[in-house]
């Protein structure tokens, strides 16, 4: 692809504007993105005004833009995470019937915990989490065992740090986390209290494929919840995924 006078590509352009956008921010001016990509007026007018008329964004009655359904259709033609989701949910629904608070299902991406789907009661406990959105590996209990199950360059990348709190009792000191992965593998489940929020626990099992870990199902409870059961919910929900993946292939 061709250069700006930066040094960077159109990809790398485009993907800083698609970068702008958040969980907590949907909708924004072209300027908006401009300034937040860190790009010339023009420029991001321009590829604002491309990616539109490819689809990829959408700009509505007041002139500010969101990401387009091309975007989202692209996305999930073939998507790994797709075929994943559409196995896992059914078993996710299973799980949240009988413990009636959050489920939820988390891969690896880059170096942090993307959640794909989540399901949740109306009296459930307060949980932060959001699909499609992204947590540090360390803060919560599927980070953990995604981390605990990673390649180990990428644990020591996480222990080298610097392990920011999330919540109240997230682990940041490198030789008390590098212990809790070590007992996460020997177990198979993390059980995270308070790191989140005080609140709550959260408890993650590991799903795999071909004997991968592939991503991470978790509850999140009221701290004073029996966890017991919930694992025990977990660990069949999470066996009866990996049927489901060995059929699908």
């Amino acid at each position: 692809m061709a250069n700006s006078p930066s040094g960077e590509s159109i990809i790398e352009r485009i993907t800083r504007v698609l970068d702008t956008f958040s969980a907590d921010r949907t909708v924004q001016t072209a300027s908006e993105i401009g300034r937040r990509a860190g790009l010339p007026s023009a420029t991001a007018h321009r590829l604002v005004d491309e990616l539109i008329s490819a689809g990829l964004l959408e700009r509505d009655e007041e002139r500010r833009v969101r990401l387009g359904m091309r975007l989202w259709e692209l996305a999930l033609r073939g998507s790994t995470a797709l075929r994943l989701r559409q196995a896992a949910l059914p078993h996710m629904e299973t799980v949240q019937t009988v413990v009636r608070e959050h489920t939820q299902l988390a891969v690896l991406e880059q170096n942090e915990a993307l959640f794909l789907e989540r399901l949740s009661h109306p009296a459930a406990v307060s949980n932060i989490t959001r699909v499609a959105g992204r947590l540090p590996l360390h803060a919560s209990s599927s980070g953990l065992v995604l981390l605990a199950h990673a390649e180990p360059a990428l644990r020591e990348r996480v222990l080298a740090g610097p392990l920011t709190p999330v919540g109240p009792e997230t682990v940041t000191d490198a030789g008390a986390l590098r212990r809790l992965l070590t007992d996460i593998r020997r177990t198979g489940v993390a059980v995270a209290p308070g790191s989140i929020e005080a609140v709550s626990s959260g408890i993650a099992v590991p799903v795999r494929d071909r004997g991968e870990v592939i991503a991470a199902l978790s509850v999140v409870l009221p701290r004073e919840a029996d966890e017991e059961p919930v694992i025990r919910e977990l660990r069949a929900a999470a066996t009866r995924i990996e049927a489901e993946l060995r059929e699908s292939r």
